[in-house]
């Protein structure tokens, strides 16, 4: 096939399915935690670690984070326009691959080459998460079983925690950042090892189960619809991404000395998966936009709950306010993009993910240009977080639109 990114009806294979559909969503949220936990996400408890050892400072720390991004946005445009020369599962394949090895790159002492590396895992994470969600979410559907999708998207959580229960061990035993570093190169390659023989599940995709996930779907909407759609999609990766990448630097300059200050990060990973697994018990008959509104209204109040609240109450409760909704926001809009772009429903979560990659480009420079305004950190983070949660706060308000505009459910 040519086409960029179409549906699963087009996977290779005659045998009949053999993995169960537990099994699948299994599959998919280990996959998400290693690319998306680990593969983009561990960064961020190392970040203090590597501060300290004085290898990087907070501007570049930046310049890192917006290079994983830039790379995530990069992987969600090949998705859309690279032409299909691999069944999704292969893809996949090679993204779990991809991390592990560009994970423990991040040991090598050679900061110019942490740019790249962080690049080319950005790539990796953001082709994982388009095609493990094809490839799972309709085998899922096939089965009868589409309320599991949530359960995949437990997998960037499960990643969060491991890896910030993980960074919190690995620094009680002063272990280097380097060392770290390859630690989560080998638990990567665990993963992938763990969920390698369901992949390679040969059984095709046949019929309406390749289409929308859980409901009818709709006819193809206005493209004006779908637009606006991954706007507000984009916002929650702004809004978002100054807490995902900043979370613990900012704990430490309001607590410092706190006991709680490597927990905040790995309770955000446990909120997230919570949320997802509460998310799979929404009836179907409720619309995923109204879902969304409550998502991005519940994360903008977490992302500024510390600054009302600087506290450790404060940032246990605005980490699970952040998490809880995080993937599950994924969760709700996979299902309602696949509602309305039935058949073509890789080339716009393609379209989503790209955009919602801008957005978390956009944050950390933002972040690093308000910090350099700012009379000191602290005002500085505020500023940024506040801001945030406007985004979040304006994504809900577009999801409100959406919904009294387009009311009607096919």
């Amino acid at each position: 096939m040519t086409t960029a990114c179409p549906s699963a009806t087009s996977e290779e294979g005659t045998a009949p399915p053999t993995a169960t559909a537990t099994g699948i969503a299994l599959c998919g949220a280990l996959a998400l935690a290693s690319a998306m936990g680990i593969g983009r996400f561990a960064f961020t408890p190392l970040m203090p670690l590597m501060l300290h050892e004085g290898t990087i400072d907070l501007a570049f720390a930046s310049g890192l984070a917006s290079a994983n991004y830039f790379g995530y946005l990069v992987g969600a445009l090949l998705c859309m326009m690279a032409p299909r020369l691999w069944p999704s599962a292969a893809i996949v394949k090679v993204g779990l691959v991809a991390t592990a090895v560009l994970t423990a790159g991040m040991a090598l002492p050679s900061p110019a080459a942490w740019v790249f590396l962080r690049f080319a895992s950005g790539v990796a994470s953001a082709v994982v998460m388009v095609f493990v969600s094809e490839w799972c979410l309709a085998r899922l559907a096939q089965r009868g079983k589409p309320s599991l999708g949530a359960v995949i998207y437990t997998g960037p959580g499960i990643g969060i925690a491991v890896s910030g229960f993980a960074a919190t061990g690995m620094l009680a035993l002063h272990w280097s950042a380097a060392t770290n570093w390859l630690m989560f190169g080998a638990l990567a390659v665990l993963l992938g090892l763990v969920v390698w023989p369901i992949l390679s599940d040969p059984a095709p995709i046949v019929g309406p189960a390749a289409g929308a996930v859980g409901v009818k779907p709709a006819k193809t909407g206005p493209l004006v619809e779908m637009l606006i759609f991954a706007l507000a999609y984009g916002l929650a990766g702004f809004g978002y991404i100054v807490t995902a990448t900043f979370l613990p630097v900012i704990a430490r300059q309001a607590l410092p000395g706190s006991a709680w200050l490597d927990l905040f990060w790995p309770i955000l990973g446990l909120a997230t998966v919570a949320g997802c697994l509460l998310a799979m018990r929404v009836p179907k008959r409720i619309d995923p936009r109204l879902m969304l509104v409550g998502c991005y209204l519940m994360q903008a109040t977490g992302v500024v709950l510390a600054l009302f609240i600087p506290t450790v109450v404060g940032f246990v409760v605005g980490s699970l306010l952040t998490g809880l909704p995080f993937t599950a926001i994924s969760f709700f809009s996979m299902q309602e993009v696949r509602r309305l772009r039935p058949h073509r429903a890789a080339r716009y979560i393609g379209l989503l993910t790209a955009l919602y990659g801008i957005g978390q480009i956009a944050g950390p420079p933002f972040v690093t240009l308000v910090l350099a305004q700012s009379r000191d950190q602290a005002h500085g983070f505020a500023t940024a977080l506040g801001v945030a949660s406007g985004a979040l706060i304006l994504g809900a308000a577009l999801y409100g639109f959406m919904r009294a505009r387009w009311s009607a459910r096919a």
